[in-house]
């Protein structure tokens, strides 16, 4: 049975990645005994970021540079504490045919992670 999800996030620079995700998102940073990885968790979201400075960056992948998405119990509050962070919002918050109240930031690297608050 699965027990939880973590995301594996390939990253050019950890150190600012893994302090992008503390302060602009709220997520505490764990190291693991590998000097390459760090572990990222808020609640119940668990992140393996890896330094991979050969990996193709993320805003050049275009639509593929979706890497997460986030259900929160209040988008719009979520979404004010990123931006007030100084995170870059690439979509704020709307509510979509779908049934969800969504928004989105971007990531250091280029990647997409969306935040949603389902509505029903």
């Amino acid at each position: 049975m699965i027990q939880k999800t973590m995301y594996v996030i390939a990253v050019q620079d950890l150190a600012a990645s893994a302090a992008w995700y503390r302060d602009v998102l709220g997520f505490t940073v764990r190291e693991i005994g590998d000097p390459g990885w760090r572990i990222l968790e808020r609640d119940n979201c668990r992140i393996m970021a890896g330094h991979c400075a050969d990996a193709t960056p993320a805003g050049q992948l275009g639509d593929h540079a979706y890497f997460a998405y986030f259900t929160v119990s209040d988008v719009d509050t979520y979404h004010a504490q990123v931006a007030a962070n100084g995170g870059q919002i690439i979509k704020a918050p709307r509510t979509e045919p779908w049934g969800m109240r969504e928004c989105a930031v971007r990531t250091l690297d280029g990647h997409r992670i969306m935040i949603g608050q389902e509505l029903s």
